[in-house]
């Protein structure tokens, strides 16, 4: 199970510019705007623990239905 992702993209005009990686444990972003909004949601801690609490929450739960 250690091989789950959770993935989180963000876009705006069919445009991917953030997205948070479970396998990274932090948003990544894609263009200058993302960059800038990936480094301020890295910042805090609590959306990150979110975060990666969904992959548990939502990956771990739905893997028997596949």
């Amino acid at each position: 199970l250690k091989d789950i992702q959770f993935i989180r993209s963000i876009c705006y005009d069919k445009r991917e510019y953030a997205r948070f990686d479970s396998n990274l444990g932090r948003y990544v972003g894609y263009t200058e705007f993302g960059v800038k909004n990936a480094e301020r949601w890295n910042k805090d801690t609590s959306q990150i623990a979110v975060m990666k609490a969904q992959r548990e929450a939502y990956c771990l739960h739905n893997i028997d239905i596949w």
